[in-house]
């Protein structure tokens, strides 16, 4: 059952953009949350979100984020509903700040996954409730949050640990850059040229990884990327609404895959992730994604926990 602790609520944002947005002790906490409700296993009956609601406004097709996040609500003793592209048409069909003006007299939070980023940023402008980016072209907080969530419990810590991003620098590479340099963990990222994370996101993390003790490198090549890396990261090398650059970009990232030679070069009892979906053959090999190094199904997994989390401590 959950328990009445589950009932305190310390994060100070109203809602979760992005990473930047949030404090350590506003990720400790999530963290922390998450566990004990890992530990309760998707089984134990909750009512804490009974009488809940939560609005589901998706632009782009999802398996994780969806399911998660309507499972949470389940597990929650909440409801879930879900919108799709053609339902709402966000920004088309009527203005972004009518939809959030009006959800928010029927809702109790949103989950927003758009193209746009601005899009998000205008939804939770306008909304009297919590708005929770369940992705956009610039960030996936949802993701990075569960993701060092799971590093944390394989790899017993995060300081000391050394996370190599080899792909393109996209929404989860600002995410991850963000989060590292929060907390204080190295981060090398090897992106092919005109493919790096955005640079005012970059900029920010390595002055801020100056004060917390993060390492942030950036480079071209994988191989020094991953040297002594505790953690190999990869992403899709094409994303949805980028289908028209498929070609050019398999171009482009030749060399970059996740591979056995490739992670021949990091630390011994190194850790494989991916926040899925995999083009297999491409970013990553079959071989890698089934190995006993990888932990991407776990990753998977604790979206469920991070988010039944975040939940909480927003709709509480």
């Amino acid at each position: 059952m959950c328990s009445k602790k589950h009932k305190r609520c310390k994060v100070k944002a109203k809602h979760i953009i992005s990473i930047k947005d949030l404090s350590v002790d506003d990720i400790e906490e999530i963290f922390a949350l998450a566990g004990k409700l890992k530990a309760e296993g998707k089984l134990a009956k909750s009512e804490a979100l009974k009488g809940k609601t939560l609005g589901l406004i998706f632009q782009k097709p999802s398996l994780r984020t969806k399911v998660s996040f309507e499972a949470a609500m389940a597990q929650l003793g909440g409801y879930a509903i879900y919108m799709s592209p053609d339902e709402v048409k966000l920004g088309q069909r009527e203005a972004i700040k009518d939809v959030a003006r009006t959800l928010s007299r029927y809702l109790d939070g949103i989950i927003a996954r758009t193209f746009k980023h601005q899009d998000i940023l205008e939804l939770a402008k306008y909304s009297d409730i919590p708005v929770i980016n369940g992705l956009s072209d610039f960030s996936h907080p949802c993701q990075a949050l569960s993701d060092f969530f799971t590093v944390r419990e394989k790899a017993g810590r995060l300081k000391g640990v050394k996370i190599a991003f080899i792909g393109d620098g996209n929404n989860v590479c600002n995410s991850l850059l963000y989060i590292c340099a929060k907390l204080g963990i190295d981060i090398s990222i090897a992106a092919p040229k005109g493919y790096e994370p955005d640079k005012e996101v970059y900029s920010r993390a390595f002055e801020q990884g100056k004060i917390t003790g993060a390492k942030i490198t950036l480079s071209n090549r994988p191989a020094e990327a991953v040297k002594g890396a505790d953690i190999i990261y990869t992403d899709v090398w094409t994303s949805m609404g980028q289908e028209k650059e498929a070609k050019k970009r398999l171009k482009a990232f030749k060399g970059f895959q996740i591979n056995s030679g490739l992670c021949s070069k990091a630390k011994k009892g190194y850790y494989i992730m991916h926040c899925l979906p995999a083009h297999r053959g491409e970013e990553i090999t079959d071989e890698c994604m089934e190995s006993k190094h990888s932990i991407v199904f776990d990753q998977a997994e604790n979206r469920l926990h991070v988010e039944k989390a975040i939940l909480l401590l927003l709709l509480k």
